[in-house]
């Protein structure tokens, strides 16, 4: 009876050892997933995010970069031309649907934006053709990561072999990051507060394509911190000046008096690569 007492004894001890290895509460916290998760680490979540891009843009002698934002749904012409073919034959197999004519006219409209792809992808070949010299990097393209302008812009500097920065975003649809990006400088971020701040940082100069929300939240919260004096001094380039005129009236704000006429001076206009290219070489006064 002992014996069996002795053996049930020691069956028991070896399920708690082992229980006590599985035990979430054993796991290293660097290892435990689980633990980092929890809501009340959010701020330890947020340092790593800082602190991850923060290493490797230093470890890769990026000392500047010319950020550009736009449009997701800016595609090539291509591209632009068999989504609005596709929209077309819908709505001739449903003509009854008044969703289906607007998605035509949608269609038509991104099709008209087309070759915003290409000024961007452009655009960014000047900037990179320039800035990328030896183990120090300045004026690196850096983008949200995604499609549309962001992959013309990432796509422009592949096409000479140069760096380029991705900063893509966890969103509640699929999604991934485009091709274009220089695998070892492609981030990807939970909190947008930390993207943004990384997009801030560096940034010598900040080009803003046609685009939707997106850019126009990252436009507000550049031009709001150079109105306040809370950041470096960069020129903020609006691309597309039919464009932003339509969908922003900037000199109304100053009419209305909620902004100053000075804080109008912060925003230039310009519609070709060429120009966007050499505001920040005059800006930056860079050498020929």
């Amino acid at each position: 009876m002992n014996n069996e007492n002795e053996v049930t004894q020691r069956e028991n001890v070896e399920r708690n050892r082992q229980a006590i290895l599985a035990s979430p509460s054993y796991r290293l916290a660097e290892l435990d997933l689980d633990f980092i998760g929890r809501p009340e680490q959010r701020p330890v979540r947020m340092q790593l995010e800082l602190d991850k891009a923060e290493t490797v843009l230093r470890e890769h002698g990026i000392r500047s970069t010319v950020v550009v934002f736009g449009g997701t749904q800016i595609v090539p012409l291509e591209e632009a031309e068999a989504r609005l073919a596709a929209a077309e034959a819908y709505s001739l197999e449903n003509p009854d649907l008044p969703q289906a004519k607007r998605d035509v006219q949608r269609a038509k409209s991104r099709l008209a934006k087309s070759h915003y792809y290409d000024e961007a992808r452009q655009f960014s070949r000047l900037v990179s053709e320039f800035c990328q010299q030896g183990a120090k990097c300045d004026l690196v393209v850096m983008t949200g990561g995604g499609p549309g302008i962001m992959e013309a812009a990432n796509r422009g500097a592949f096409d000479i072999g140069a760096k380029s920065i991705g900063l893509n975003i966890v969103l509640p649809h699929e999604q991934e990051p485009n091709s274009y990006i220089t695998p070892e400088l492609c981030l990807q971020f939970h909190y947008f507060a930390m993207r943004k701040f990384h997009f801030i940082l560096r940034a010598a100069a900040l080009v803003i394509f046609p685009g939707g929300f997106g850019t126009l939240d990252e436009l507000f919260e550049v031009l709001t911190l150079r109105q306040t004096g809370r950041m470096q001094e960069i020129p903020i380039i609006m691309y597309g000046t039919d464009y932003w005129n339509r969908v922003i009236n900037f000199q109304a704000l100053a009419d209305e008096g909620v902004v100053a006429d000075d804080h109008l001076k912060l925003i230039h206009f310009v519609d070709s690569p060429e120009e966007a290219w050499r505001l920040v070489v005059e800006f930056h006064r860079l050498g020929p």
